[in-house]
C-alpha cells in the first residue's frame, strides 16, 4: 500500500470519496488495484446526462491516482442489451430500423452513412473520442465480448442455480404482476416501466419472472430471428439443458446452457453479477435507482448470492442544459458530451462537473449563458495565479485542468470567450478580419496568430454559428443612416462628436472601454474617469440611450456585441463614415 499523505484539499467533495473508496478498497482487497465502475448504454446518442454516470468516478478515481494509488476505472458498454425502440431525431435513421427491435445492439445495423460496424459501435464511438478529449483513462468492456464469449458462464449458471433465491428477493418489491395477456392498446407492466426507466441498465429487460418454466432469470437471444422474445419453457439443473420458444418468429431449440453463449441475465441480476465479479468498490447511479424495488436496491442484496458487496457511491441527480428540462437518453436530439465540446473547451466541461456535489443539478449551457459561464471561469483561474481563490474552488478547478497524468492541452491566450464570439459573429468567417481586431485588443502586446487564442477561438466560432439565431447575428451596416443622423438633436451630435475625437488615442479595447462609458460623463460636467459613486443615477440612463444609439448607427439594433470589441471590428475609417463625419 502506497504512504501517500491524504490529499490536502479535505473541502470538496472528491476528496472525501476518495478517502472513503480508498478505506473500504483496503478493506475488502488490500494491497490490490481500487476498482471504480460506470455503466453506458449505446442504444442512442449517449448524452450529457449519461456524462456524470462517468464524470463522478473518473474524478474520484483521478484523486485516488494523485496519491499514488492503482485504480481501474470499468466502463461497461452494455452494447448485448436489447434494442427497445428507434430513437427520435438521429440522422441516418428511419421508422425500417423498428424491424431489428429486441435484437442485441451490436446485431443492429449503424445509422445510414456510418462507418462502424453495428449500431452500438457507432454510438460508442463519439463518446470514446469525447472522453479522450475530456483527458478520462478508463478501460472499456463490451458486455457483447464477454456473454458471447463464455466469460461469465460459470456466474450464469450459478445464478440459475439460485434462481429461487434471487425470486425471493425480487417478490419482496413486486406490487403488480404483469397481466399473462396484453389487453388491446394496452402494455405489458414490465414493458411501460421500461420504456420510462433511465440511465445505463433500464435497458429494455424485464426480472426474468415471465418464463413459463418458473422464474428464470436469463434470456437467451433466439438463435432464427436474434431477437430476446423469447420464453423458457424447461430447463434441467443437472444437465444444464434449456428449451426456450421465440414469440416473435415461433423458434424453438435445446440447447446445453454449459455450452451456449447467446443470452443474458437480466438487468436486476446482470448488474451485481458484474459488481461481484470485477470486484467494484465505487459506482454511482441515479436517482431514479433510489427508490424501493429499483435496480441498485435490490442489486444490493443480489450481490450477496454471487459472494460480493454492493459498491459505494453516491445517487446523482440530472443535468439539464439551458433552456431545457431534464434530459431522457429516451428522446432524440438531447446534446451529446460531443456537442458540448464544440463550443467549450474541455476544462469549462469538467470544471462543471467537478465543482456541483453528484446530488446537486446543474446545467450545461447552448445559449447566451455560456458567456457568463466562461467569465466566471476566467475570474476563476485568475484567483487562482494570484493565489486569492478559496480551497474547494482551487480543488474544482486542479480537476478541471489537470489529471494525475498531467495538464489539458488549452488555450494559449485565453480571451474573453464573449469578445471572441463578438469577433467570430462580426467577421463572419474572415480569418484575416478576426487576426486584424484581436490583434488591436492589446497594442503593447498585439496577437501575432489566430493559433494563439485556440481552441478556445473555434469554440466560441463553433458557437455562434450554431447556437445563435439569425435575427441575432451581428450584420454592420453598409451605408450611414442618413435619416437617423438628420435627426438627431445637438445632445447627441455632441456625444459623437466626443466619441469621434477620442477614437484615435483610445484605439484598443481598454481605450474604447474608457472612451464609450466616459462620454457621457463628461457631456453632463463629470470626469470620464469618475467612478460609479461619484455620478447620479441618471447617468446610466444617459449610458444607455448613448449605446443604443451608437448600435443603431453601427448594426440597425438597439443591442449587439460589447460596443469596444464591435468598434474595433468596424475598424476606424469605417466607424467614422457610419458615424456622420
Amino acid at each position: 500500500m502506497p504512504i501517500v499523505a491524504q490529499s490536502t484539499e479535505t473541502t470538496d467533495w472528491v476528496s472525501r470519496f476518495a478517502d472513503e473508496v480508498i478505506e473500504e478498497s483496503e478493506r475488502r482487497a488490500p494491497g490490490k488495484p481500487v476498482v471504480v465502475a460506470s455503466g453506458l448504454s449505446p442504444s442512442g446518442p449517449i448524452h450529457l446526462g449519461n456524462l456524470r454516470e462517468v464524470m463522478t468516478p473518473h474524478l474520484v478515481a483521478d484523486e485516488i491516482r494523485r496519491r499514488g494509488y492503482q485504480v481501474r476505472h470499468l466502463i461497461s458498454w452494455d452494447d448485448y442489451d436489447r434494442y427497445r425502440k428507434v430513437p427520435a431525431g438521429v440522422p441516418g435513421v428511419d421508422e425500417s430500423w423498428a424491424e431489428h427491435i429486441g435484437k442485441p445492439l451490436t446485431s443492429v445495423p449503424a445509422p445510414k452513412g456510418s462507418t462502424h460496424a453495428n449500431w452500438a459501435e457507432h454510438f460508442k464511438a463519439a463518446m470514446i473520442e469525447s472522453l479522450a478529449e475530456l483527458g478520462v483513462e478508463f478501460d472499456g468492456i463490451s458486455q457483447t465480448a464477454q456473454y458471447t464469449s463464455g466469460v461469465y458462464r460459470e456466474q450464469i449458471l450459478h445464478a440459475i442455480k439460485h434462481r429461487g433465491d434471487i425470486d425471493a428477493i425480487l417478490d419482496q418489491y413486486r406490487t403488480k404482476k404483469a397481466p399473462a395477456k396484453k389487453q388491446q392498446g394496452q402494455k405489458p407492466v414490465d414493458e411501460a416501466e421500461l420504456e420510462a426507466a433511465e440511465g445505463s441498465g433500464a435497458a429494455g429487460e424485464d426480472d426474468g419472472s415471465s418464463a413459463s418454466a418458473g422464474y428464470f432469470p436469463y434470456k437467451p437471444y433466439c438463435g432464427n430471428c436474434e431477437k430476446d422474445l423469447t420464453t423458457v419453457t424447461s430447463y434441467d439443473d443437472d444437465s444444464t439443458e434449456l428449451t426456450y420458444a421465440c414469440t416473435a418468429c415461433g423458434f424453438s431449440e435445446t440447447v446445453r446452457l454449459s455450452e451456449f453463449n447467446r443470452g443474458k441475465l437480466v438487468w436486476k441480476v446482470d448488474w451485481p453479477m458484474r459488481w461481484a465479479y470485477e470486484g467494484v468498490v465505487f459506482e454511482p447511479s441515479g436517482v431514479d435507482h433510489s427508490s424501493p424495488g429499483s435496480s441498485f436496491q435490490v442489486g444490493g442484496q443480489i450481490v450477496g448470492i454471487f459472494g460480493g458487496k454492493q459498491p459505494i457511491g453516491p445517487m446523482y441527480a440530472f443535468v439539464g442544459i439551458s433552456g431545457m428540462a431534464k434530459m431522457s437518453s429516451s428522446k432524440g436530439g438531447v446534446p451529446t458530451p460531443a456537442d458540448a465540446l464544440k463550443i467549450m473547451e474541455p476544462q469549462l466541461l469538467r470544471w462543471l462537473y467537478a465543482r456541483r456535489r453528484p446530488n446537486q443539478s446543474f446545467k450545461v449551457a447552448f445559449d447566451q449563458e455560456i458567456q457568463r459561464l466562461y467569465d466566471e471561469w476566467d475570474r476563476l483561474d485568475a484567483k487562482v495565479a494570484d493565489g486569492s481563490v478559496l480551497p474547494a474552488d482551487a480543488a474544482a478547478h486542479s480537476r478541471a485542468v489537470r489529471t494525475a497524468a498531467g495538464e489539458l492541452p488549452r488555450t494559449a491566450r485565453p480571451l474573453p470567450y464573449r469578445t471572441l464570439a463578438s469577433v467570430a459573429d462580426i467577421t463572419a468567417g474572415h480569418e484575416d478580419q478576426a487576426l486584424r481586431i484581436l490583434s488591436e485588443l492589446d497594442p503593447e502586446q498585439p496577437l501575432t496568430s489566430l493559433d494563439e487564442v485556440r481552441p478556445r477561438y473555434d469554440k466560441a466560432e463553433a458557437w455562434i454559428n450554431t447556437h445563435v439565431p439569425a435575427e441575432q447575428r451581428t450584420i454592420v451596416r453598409d451605408e450611414p443612416d442618413a435619416e437617423l443622423l438628420k435627426s438627431l438633436d445637438e445632445a447627441s451630435q455632441q456625444s459623437l462628436r466626443l466619441l469621434l475625437d477620442g477614437l484615435a488615442g483610445h484605439w484598443s479595447l481598454d481605450g474604447l472601454t474608457h472612451l464609450v462609458y466616459g462620454v457621457p460623463k463628461v457631456q453632463a460636467g463629470f470626469s470620464a474617469d469618475a467612478t460609479p459613486k461619484e455620478l447620479p443615477a441618471e447617468i446610466k440612463t444617459a449610458q444607455r440611450a448613448f449605446f443604443a444609439l451608437l448600435y443603431h448607427l453601427l448594426v440597425g439594433r438597439d443591442t449587439g456585441p460589447r460596443l469596444p470589441t464591435l468598434l474595433l471590428a468596424v475598424g476606424q475609417e469605417r466607424v467614422r463614415a457610419l458615424l456622420g463625419e
